[in-house]
């Protein structure tokens, strides 16, 4: 039987995720049509996500081994979040480029990478853009006329951000400072004043003075920004933030003292969602049990470990979705055969000979392809499926669109070779898996 979520799905959207799989990628979009296994979430995430957008706050560890799916589940959740008008950005944690215990770069990237529904990332501008002309809109509704304008939208911005300022009075300064630019029609000033908001180093002096503001971002000032962007979002139509905080468990091989200072960091940032301060923040980190339970995780640090305890010696079956923590299983041979199929069917629905397609791939060449990817990587399914799709949609599927006498059982022989192998998916192939026979 075909996948009802092929038939229904356009061919743009087809395009994207069959793209994404061909190079190996999880898809930015589309992940509904690939979500297995996750409806046992749904209720409950969304339940969070309605009460986010109603100002709450929200924290949530997702835990999972390499390959389980972590960054599959956190884009899919996001999608939801973003149907539901949140905005969303998600910001890979690495000791280089974004450390944790640097709450201002972790700022700095949240605003490189957030993306709305309308826009991609960065959104930052049109989202500021968007907040002064609900000042505007909300200004005139009130009465004020066309010579008054600018003066009551000053008043608009002083009030509602009233909060934030107390934390970082220079983030309602910047605001003033690029809608002034603005005006002035300097857009060279008005670009790096919101490049600074934006938490961006190395701003123009120049810049930064007619704005009233100086220096850069630290990490104490990235929590008051953070706060002003929160009430930027709302007073400009979106309902909320979803940020990730991807592949945590990158701390546990940086140094000893910078691991500390980032795990506190973490402690510190759980602790402001959890007593209220960001209003319509949705906050995902990511990472492997390792992570978690290891001495040079989460348990290094005693407060942090006791907020994130979450039992899971009970069946999976029972875990609880509205736990700090949630446990991804992983795929089995079972499930990543259905994701197979699914894959075949999205694909066969945009192909020229879709019954052919549905032929030469059937269910049982799905599986036993599945069964020689998972030997090549030493019979560890569960890291499988990035691998098995690309060469499913790359090897197979492609080949078969295109070859009128092209038959996967006769003309392909599954190959790996390192290059084309994470670093975790090398280490766990077996070194006689160079070329593996698919005998079928």
């Amino acid at each position: 039987m075909t996948d009802p979520r092929a038939t229904s799905v356009s061919a743009v959207r087809r395009r994207t995720v069959i793209g994404a799989l061909r190079r190996g990628a999880v898809p930015d979009s589309g992940l509904d049509l690939l979500a297995t296994g996750l409806g046992r979430f749904e209720a409950a995430l969304d339940d969070e996500l309605q009460a986010v957008a109603s100002g709450a706050s929200v924290f949530k560890a997702v835990r999972g081994e390499y390959g389980s799916g972590k960054t599959f589940f956190t884009r899919w959740l996001g999608e939801r979040a973003k149907r539901l008008g949140f905005a969303v950005a998600e910001i890979q944690v690495s000791e280089t480029e974004t450390p944790l215990h640097r709450l201002e770069t972790v700022y700095r990237r949240l605003t490189e990478r957030l993306a709305t529904s309308s826009f991609p990332p960065s959104a930052l501008r049109p989202v500021v853009d968007a907040w002064f002309y609900a000042l505007e809109e909300d200004a005139l509704a009130a009465g004020a006329s066309e010579n008054v304008l600018a003066a009551e939208v000053e008043k608009l911005l002083t009030a509602r951000l009233t909060e934030v300022s107390r934390h970082a009075p220079s983030f309602a300064a910047a605001l003033r400072g690029y809608r002034s630019a603005l005006a002035e029609g300097d857009e060279a000033t008005a670009a790096a004043v919101l490049a600074w908001l934006g938490g961006q180093p190395h701003v123009a002096a120049a810049a930064r003075r007619s704005a009233g503001v100086r220096g850069d971002l630290d990490h104490f000032g990235a929590l008051g920004f953070l706060q002003g962007l929160l009430t930027v979002l709302r007073d400009s139509g979106h309902r909320g933030l979803f940020v990730v905080l991807d592949e945590v468990e990158t701390l546990q091989r940086v140094r000893s003292d910078a691991r500390d200072k980032a795990l506190n960091a973490l402690r510190q940032l759980i602790d402001e969602v959890h007593s209220g301060r960001f209003p319509g923040l949705y906050l995902v980190i990511t990472g492997t049990p390792a992570f978690y339970e290891g001495q040079q995780g989460v348990q290094r640090l005693a407060p942090l470990a006791q907020r994130l305890a979450t039992d899971f010696t009970t069946d999976p079956r029972f875990d609880n979705p509205r736990a700090v923590q949630l446990r991804l299983p992983g795929f089995t041979h079972e499930s990543l055969v259905g994701l197979g199929r699914t894959i075949r069917d999205l694909y066969a629905e945009g192909s020229s000979s879709p019954e052919r397609v549905r032929g030469l791939v059937d269910d049982t060449y799905v599986g036993d392809l599945a069964r020689a990817v998972g030997g090549a990587l030493g019979g560890k399914v569960g890291v499988a499926p990035r691998l098995y799709l690309k060469k499913l949609v790359g090897d197979v599927l492609d080949r078969v669109d295109q070859f009128p006498d092209f038959d996967p059982r006769q003309h392909y022989q599954l190959t790996v070779t390192p290059t084309e192998l994470t670093e975790v998916e090398r280490n766990l192939a077996a070194a006689s898996a160079d070329e593996i026979e698919l005998d079928v």
